[in-house]
C-alpha cells in the first residue's frame, strides 16, 4: 500500500516538474518559424543582418514565399541566424529580445532598414533607435546586448549551420535538409517548391532538429504527460478503495 502511494507522489512530483520546466523556458532561444508545423516542405534559411544579398532576398523573393506557400500551409520557414559581423551580432540579439510575437517584423525592419544602421556612423546607437521605436527601452536594449544566453544561441546557430550544413555564406538556404545551390529568384522557387508540394516530398525531421533549447527547458516526459496523469489518478484511485476495503474490515 505504501509503495502505491509512494508511486503515486512520485509520478505527480515528475508531472509538477515537467509543467515548472516548460514555464521556465526561454522562448527566445528556439528555431523562429513561421507556417504550419506539418507543412510538406520545410525552409531553413541561414541569414545575416549586414548582408546586402539577404535583404535583397527579404525584400524580393520571401513576400512571395510568404504570400503563397507559408500562408497556403505548403511551406514552414525557419530562419537561423548566421552573423557574419559583430553588428549583425547585435542585431540578431535585438530580434530576438524583442521575443517569438515580434520576431518576424523586428526582422522586417532591421534588413529593410539596413543601409541606414548598418552604415551609420553609430550603429548601436542606430539599433537602439529601431528597438525603442519597436517599443523596447533603452535599458532593455542595453541589456539584450551584453545577454549572454542569446548571444550564445546565435553563435551557436552560426556553428551549427557550418558544421551540419556547410554554410559558409548567406543567405543559404536548406530545403528539406538538402543545401540549395545558389538562391533562385521568383519562378525558379516557384517551380521547385509546386514540384516539392506535388510529390508530398518531405525529410522525416526538420533540418537539424532544431538548436538546443535553454537549460531547463528539457522535455523528458515528451507527449506522454496525459498517459502520466492517468496512471497516477488510477494509482491513487486503487489505493483510496484499498485502504477503504481495510478499513471496512
Amino acid at each position: 500500500m505504501n509503495y502505491m502511494l509512494r508511486l503515486a507522489a512520485i509520478l505527480l512530483f515528475a508531472l509538477a516538474g515537467h509543467q515548472a520546466q516548460a514555464q521556465t523556458a526561454d522562448p527566445r532561444l528556439q528555431d523562429m518559424a513561421i507556417g504550419r508545423a506539418d507543412a510538406p516542405v520545410t525552409i531553413v534559411e541561414y541569414a545575416s543582418l549586414t548582408c546586402p544579398h539577404c535583404a535583397s532576398f527579404h525584400a524580393t523573393v520571401l513576400p512571395v514565399l510568404k504570400s503563397e506557400y507559408v500562408d497556403t500551409g505548403k511551406v514552414r520557414l525557419i530562419f537561423r541566424d548566421f552573423p557574419l559581423d559583430q553588428l549583425a551580432l547585435a542585431g540578431a540579439a535585438i530580434a530576438r529580445c524583442a521575443g517569438p510575437e515580434r520576431y518576424f517584423s523586428f526582422l522586417d525592419v532591421l534588413f529593410s532598414q539596413q543601409r541606414a544602421w548598418a552604415t551609420a556612423s553609430d550603429p548601436r546607437a542606430a539599433l537602439t533607435q529601431i528597438a525603442r521605436l519597436g517599443g523596447m527601452s533603452s535599458e532593455q536594449v542595453e541589456a539584450c546586448f551584453s545577454d549572454q544566453p542569446i548571444n550564445d544561441y546565435i553563435l551557436n546557430s552560426r556553428l551549427e549551420g557550418n558544421q551540419k550544413f556547410n554554410v559558409t555564406s548567406t543567405p543559404t538556404l536548406i530545403v528539406n535538409g538538402k543545401n540549395l545551390p545558389g538562391v533562385p529568384n521568383v519562378d525558379e522557387f516557384r517551380k521547385l517548391l509546386d514540384d516539392l508540394v506535388a510529390s508530398g516530398a518531405k525529410s522525416a525531421a526538420p533540418a537539424g532538429g532544431g538548436l538546443p533549447q535553454a537549460a531547463g527547458s528539457g522535455d523528458w516526459l515528451g507527449g506522454n504527460a496525459k498517459t502520466y496523469i492517468a496512471i497516477a489518478i488510477v494509482v491513487l484511485l486503487v489505493a483510496g478503495i484499498s485502504i477503504f476495503l481495510l478499513r471496512k474490515r
